[in-house]
């Protein structure tokens, strides 16, 4: 079996494991699939311990990146561990506080933004600096980011800007490496998936439900999905992509005007196939 994807043997590190459901867990089982060695970094001893069984005897590192100093900390604890050079990074770790439900967007409060930006994109600015030395020359570091920055769903509130940071990031990131490596750093941008992270979102099954109808399969993505993008990105295979987003949505975002969502909108009352001809 060929190896197209150039990945056995290399090292990577991933952030965000929470669950089965994660798209980190999902990311990180196909690239050991592929031969690749797996790190896996999560936010806390609980967490570590909650994730005994699926992370048997794997290497799993603890870091809070809401934490001054921690990612610091990991990037030393990596290195003494003599896991370096490594190949890549996944970030894919993000948090925004909806204890109190979804709230208008100008009422935002100034704690819970500054906490989700430092969790959701400060972190991977702090994670490539922290790495820098321990990258290979042209290692690839790929965030989750969101299919368009364009919407402004209600339920999703302050998490919109901060993802569009986060964006920003990864060409910043792009340009600020290139004078000193080959490092690539890219995001893909998901359309809605079922995780235990956005069941966390007030409304969010609605929400699923409403995109399921948009795309052009009339299908929601599946994780797995969504992580093969990730592999290929964090391969050989895909060295000619830097600095950019690839979306990955099944065509929902150029699907807003499909007839049967225009037909339940302007006409619920009339069923599929029965609609007469406009006087």
């Amino acid at each position: 079996m060929s190896d197209f994807l150039q990945l056995t043997g290399q090292t990577f590190l991933v952030f965000g494991v929470a669950n089965r459901k994660s798209v980190a867990w999902f990311v990180a089982k196909t690239l050991e699939e592929q031969g690749a060695r797996v790190l896996y970094s999560v936010r806390s001893e609980a967490r570590k311990q909650s994730l005994t069984a699926l992370l048997a005897a794997k290497p799993v590192f603890i870091c809070d990146v809401e934490q001054e100093g921690a990612v610091d900390r990991l990037a030393s604890e990596v290195a003494a561990a003599g896991h370096a050079p490594l190949a890549g990074i996944v970030h894919s770790i993000a948090f925004a506080n909806y204890s109190e439900g979804f709230k208008p967007f100008h009422e935002t409060k100034r704690a819970d933004f500054l906490q989700a930006t430092a969790v959701s994109a400060f972190s991977l600015v702090e994670m490539a600096r922290a790495f820098k030395p321990h990258l290979a020359p042209n290692a690839s570091v790929v965030t989750i980011g969101i299919s368009s920055l364009l919407v402004t769903p209600d339920n999703y509130g302050y998490m919109g800007p901060i993802k569009a940071a986060l964006e920003s990031a990864v060409r910043f990131l792009a340009k600020s490496f290139s004078a000193t490596s080959a490092v690539r750093f890219n995001a893909v941008g998901a359309g809605p998936l079922k995780t235990s992270a956005s069941a966390g979102i007030p409304g969010y099954l609605e929400s699923y439900l409403y995109a399921e109808k948009l795309t052009f399969r009339k299908k929601n993505l599946e994780t797995a999905e969504v992580a093969n993008v990730v592999l290929f990105l964090l391969s050989p295979r895909s060295s000619g992509i830097n600095g950019t987003t690839l979306v990955v949505d099944a065509g929902l975002g150029s699907n807003y005007f499909d007839q049967e969502i225009v037909r339940l909108t302007m006409r619920p009352e009339v069923k599929s196939g029965n609609a007469s001809p406009s006087a």
